[in-house]
């Protein structure tokens, strides 16, 4: 018998722990390590922002859940990792031994890099619930007192999807009150372009981001650095190709949300070979660390280069789809492992995303992620509005049914009719489960 512990239990997390119970049956031990014991849907958090979700309508209660799956739960969380002994030590001074640990923290949130970021700064978040019930709080003095308003992602963010659906929704928001006329938007990023998200653009995303920019009337800065924020004012320096700031803002604001960048969590940063400078996981093809072969990273905290060199540093998002695959291979690798067998599975790492505008929104897919690609498309209309609505009440069902079926392939075939992308890849002929 082994014990198999998974570190975080957020979407990656969670899922990671019903692929593995599915994998291994009942005669292994799995173990969640959370801080705290609700799993909270992340991407609903833009809609929280601005009262169309509460926290009820986005979390479900993992311990009566995990039970029914015989996971064990530990919700005091980790203190700190022990790769060397195969031990988690936790936040109240007892440990948790590991034959394998799956790592999937999520990041820690970088708000401190830069002077008054963050919801303890002059800016909102909608990165976890509490920040976007904060933000919701932040919106009704918005619309009781209209002005100026900044939403985006700062430098090193590697997450821009949610920036550009928090600007339409806020914009849908603002027009339901009647106050979107008192209100002007600038969308302020570092990518090198509208559209790059992180992944040099998907298909028409340049264009069809422009566009609705436009049609929205939001102004944007790209390339852009922000210097500090303040009560009213955020600096910001916009550089030009070559690298040299080409202009300085100091933008004038009553509301603004931005992305941080991301680094590791405190539990793992700083342990030699497990974690890159950032604190970022290191992994194989296999989603295994070369240090601790015992240790699997999946999800967010895994460390990915980015794309290529950028006036402004612009990391490489993590996916839905990518943290679907990342969790399935490493669950067939695990798997492999137990029954004295190599890992011969890699995810595949393709991109399937839904953006919702409030009352449209843009869908795209890239396989693979990183170009160049074999399918690379994009598409917006009111069905993408309706289809994350959609995910949003799935994913939620199968976490609270305790199911580990696979949605982004799925989403793939059925409802945009691309049957190419798969979840994983095996190297050598798979072993039966």
């Amino acid at each position: 018998m082994v014990q198999v512990v998974v570190l975080g239990a957020g979407l990656g997390g969670t899922i990671m722990a019903y692929e593995l119970r599915d994998a291994l049956g009942k005669q292994h031990k799995i173990a969640v390590v959370n801080k705290g014991s609700r799993y909270s849907f992340v991407p609903s958090n833009p809609w929280v922002a601005v009262g169309w979700r509460d926290r009820a309508a986005t979390e479900v209660d993992l311990v009566p859940v995990l039970k029914a799956r015989d996971i064990a739960l530990y919700p005091q969380g980790a203190q700190r990792v022990h790769p060397a002994e195969k031990r988690i030590e936790l936040t109240d001074g007892t440990s948790i031994a590991y034959d394998y640990l799956v790592i999937a923290t999520g990041p820690e949130l970088a708000f401190d890099e830069i002077e008054g970021l963050g919801p303890e700064g002059f800016t909102q978040s909608v990165c976890h619930i509490d920040h976007a019930l904060s933000a919701k709080t932040a919106f009704d003095k918005l619309v009781a007192n209209p002005g100026p308003v900044i939403i985006g992602a700062v430098q090193g963010a590697s997450c821009f999807g949610p920036a550009y659906e928090f600007t339409f929704i806020l914009d849908k928001a603002l027009r339901d009150a009647k106050v979107r006329d008192r209100v002007p938007m600038t969308f302020v990023t570092s990518e090198p372009y509208i559209g790059h998200l992180g992944l040099d653009g998907v298909g028409d995303t340049k264009g069809l981001l422009e566009s609705e920019m436009r049609q929205h009337h939001i102004k944007w800065i790209c390339n852009a650095k922000v210097d500090k924020v303040e009560a009213g004012t955020m600096h910001v320096s916009e550089f030009a190709e070559d690298g040299s700031v080409k202009q300085t803002h100091a933008l004038p604001k009553v509301y603004s949300m931005m992305l941080p960048a991301f680094r590791g969590v405190p539990a793992v940063i700083g342990i030699e070979g497990l974690t890159n400078p950032r604190g970022f996981i290191v992994v194989d093809k296999h989603q295994r660390n070369p240090k601790f072969p015992e240790v699997f990273g999946i999800g967010v905290c895994v460390a990915i280069p980015p794309m290529g060199k950028t006036p402004v540093p612009v990391g490489v998002p993590k996916t839905g789809f990518m943290i679907e695959s990342m969790v399935t291979a490493t669950a067939h690798n695990i798997k492999r492992l137990v029954d004295g067998a190599e890992p011969n599975a890699e995810g595949t790492w393709n991109a399937v995303c839904l953006a919702d505008f409030g009352d449209s929104g843009v869908a795209f897919v890239a396989q693979p992620q990183i170009p160049p690609r074999n399918v690379n498309w994009s598409s917006s209309g009111k069905w993408v509005h309706a289809a994350k609505v959609g995910f949003e009440k799935y994913f939620l069902h199968k976490i609270r049914s305790g199911k580990s079926e696979p949605f982004y392939e799925k989403l793939a075939l059925q409802v945009l009719g691309i049957d190419k992308l798969k979840s994983i890849k095996i190297d050598g002929p798979k072993t039966p489960a």
